[in-house]
C-alpha cells in the first residue's frame, strides 16, 4: 500500500540522500549567520544617517552587483565544476562579512565600506546561488525534488526567524562588529557541507564564456510563457509588496519600539514562512503549480496592505507572518518549475536569472518603498505597495494565461508558447559547446480534466 503524504514537511531527502543532507546541514548554520548581517547592515546605516532612503540606496548599490554576478555566474556554473565553484564563493563571502566587521570596529566606520562589502557579497551570491540550485538537482532523484526544495525553504525560514530575532537581542549587547564576526565564522559550516559532496554536479557547458553563452538562458526564457511568469510574479511581489526598508522607521517610529521591535518586524515574515514550510508535506500533490503561485502572491499582497493599515505591533506581526507563509509557497513551486523544466546544459543560467530576480527584486522594493515613503509617508507606501501587488497578479494571470494552466509532470514550457531546449554539441575551433535549439511543434496527448485534483 502506498503511503499518503502527511501534513508536515517530508524529511525523506535527508534520510535517503547523504550528500544533500550534508549540504543542507551546513547551510543551516551559515544562513543563521547571514541573517544577522541582513539586520545589522540596514540598522547600522539608519543609525548613522537617520534616513530610510539611505537604507534603500545600500540595497540599490548592490543591485548592479547582483545582476552582474547572477548573469555571469549562471554561465560560470554551466562551465566549471559546480562543487568547486560553490566552495570558492563561500570562502569569499566570509571575507566580505569580515570586511563589514572590521569597518564596524573603527571609531568612525565608513559608509562607503558598507556599500562596497554589501555589493561584493551580492555579486558573490549571484554566482553561488545559481550554482547551488543547479547542484542540488544532481543530489536527489527527480521525484524527490519538491520535497528537497521544501526542506530548503524550511532551512531558509529557520534562518529568517532565528537570525533577525537574535540580531535584535544582540545589537544592544555585543554590538555590530560582533554580529559581523559571527556571520564570518558560520561560513565554515557551509564549506564543510560542500567538501562532503563527492560529485561536482557536472559541467554542462564546456565552451567559452562569451556573449552567446551568457545569453543562452535569456533566449530560452524569451520563448517560454511559463518561465516569464515565474520571474514576473516574483518581481511584482518584491518590488511593490516588500516594505523591509521601512522596518527601522516603523519599528522606532510608528510602533514606538527600539531595536527589539525592529528585529521582530524583520523576523515576522520568516516566522510565518517557517510555519508554511513545516506544513508542506502534501506539496507534491499539487499539480496546478502555476495557479498555486498566483494565489500565494495574491495573499502576500493583501497581507502587506493590511499590515500597513494597522496601528499596533501586535496586529502587524501576524499579518507579516501570513505574508511570509504565502511567500514560501510561491517560492517552493517557482523553484521546482524552473529546476524540472530547464535542461541541464542551461540550468545554471536559468537559475541565475531566478537568483537575480530573488535577490534583486527586494532591493528594488527597498528603493520603491523608501522613495514612496519620502513622498506620502511609510504607511501610505506600504498600503499602496500591497494594492499594487494585487493588481500585478491579476495582470500577469490575464497576460500570461499559460502559467495559470501549467500542470506539473504533464505540460512542458514548450506547450505554453514554445521554447528552447538543449541541442547537440558542436565543435568549433577546437572548442565544444552545447547549443540551445527551438523544439518542433508537437501535439499534446489528449486527456480529460474531469476528476483530476
Amino acid at each position: 500500500m502506498v503511503r499518503r503524504p502527511g501534513i508536515l514537511v517530508d524529511l525523506t531527502p535527508l534520510r535517503r540522500y547523504p550528500e544533500f543532507r550534508d549540504l543542507w546541514l551546513g547551510w543551516v548554520v551559515s544562513v543563521l549567520g547571514s541573517q544577522l548581517t541582513v539586520v545589522a547592515v540596514p540598522y547600522e546605516v539608519y543609525r548613522e544617517t537617520g534616513s530610510s532612503l539611505q537604507v534603500g540606496l545600500v540595497s540599490l548599490a548592490s543591485l548592479g552587483a547582483v545582476l552582474v554576478g547572477s548573469f555571469g555566474g549562471g554561465a560560470i556554473a554551466d562551465h566549471f565544476d559546480r562543487r568547486r565553484l560553490l566552495l570558492g564563493t563561500q570562502v569569499l563571502l566570509a571575507a566580505t562579512s569580515a570586511g563589514l566587521a572590521l569597518n564596524a570596529s573603527l571609531a568612525h566606520g565608513s559608509l562607503a565600506g558598507i556599500y562596497a562589502c554589501s555589493a561584493a557579497a551580492a555579486a558573490l551570491s549571484g554566482i553561488g546561488g545559481p550554482t547551488r540550485s543547479a547542484l542540488v538537482v544532481h543530489l536527489v532523484d527527480r521525484e524527490a525534488l519538491v520535497a528537497a526544495n521544501a526542506l530548503w525553504q524550511l532551512l531558509a525560514q529557520i534562518g529568517t526567524v532565528v537570525g533577525p530575532s537574535l540580531a535584535g537581542l544582540l545589537l544592544a549587547r555585543v554590538g555590530l562588529a560582533a554580529l559581523y564576526w559571527i556571520d564570518t565564522a558560520t561560513f565554515a559550516a557551509a564549506v564543510v557541507g560542500v567538501l562532503r559532496i563527492r560529485r561536482g554536479g557536472g559541467r554542462a557547458e564546456r565552451g567559452g564564456l562569451d556573449a552567446s553563452a551568457l545569453l543562452g538562458g535569456l533566449r530560452y526564457i524569451r520563448a517560454n510563457q511559463v518561465f516569464q511568469a515565474v520571474y514576473l510574479v516574483d518581481l511584482n511581489a518584491m518590488v511593490f509588496g516588500m516594505p523591509r526598508a521601512l522596518f527601522p522607521a516603523l519599528g522606532l517610529g510608528r510602533f514606538h519600539g527600539g531595536p527589539t521591535a525592529v528585529g521582530l518586524l524583520y523576523a515576522a515574515p520568516g516566522a510565518g514562512a517557517l510555519l508554511g514550510a513545516l506544513l508542506t508535506g502534501r506539496a507534491t500533490r499539487v499539480r496546478r503549480q502555476g495557479r498555486a503561485v498566483l494565489v500565494a502572491v495574491a495573499v502576500w499582497g493583501a497581507a502587506i496592505a493590511l499590515f500597513g493599515a494597522v496601528p499596533l505591533l501586535a496586529l502587524a506581526l501576524p499579518l507579516l507572518a501570513v505574508a511570509g507563509a504565502a511567500d514560501v509557497v510561491s517560492a517552493l513551486y517557482r523553484g521546482t518549475i524552473l529546476q524540472l523544466e530547464a535542461p541541464d546544459a542551461l540550468r545554471g543560467r536559468i537559475q541565475a536569472v531566478q537568483w537575480a530576480v530573488v535577490t534583486g527584486g527586494p532591493r528594488l522594493g527597498d528603493v520603491e518603498a523608501a522613495g514612496v515613503a519620502s513622498a506620502i509617508g511609510p504607511v501610505g507606501s506600504v498600503v499602496s505597495g500591497g494594492v499594487a501587488c494585487l493588481v500585478g497578479v491579476a495582470a500577469i494571470a490575464w497576460l500570461l494565461p499559460g502559467f495559470d494552466r501549467y500542470r506539473a509532470g504533464r505540460e512542458t514550457p514548450e506547450q505554453h508558447g514554445g521554447g528552447l531546449r538543449a541541442g547537440p554539441t558542436t565543435t568549433r575551433g577546437g572548442r565544444t559547446t552545447t547549443e540551445p535549439t527551438t523544439p518542433r511543434l508537437r501535439r499534446a496527448t489528449t486527456r480529460t480534466d474531469e476528476g483530476e485534483g
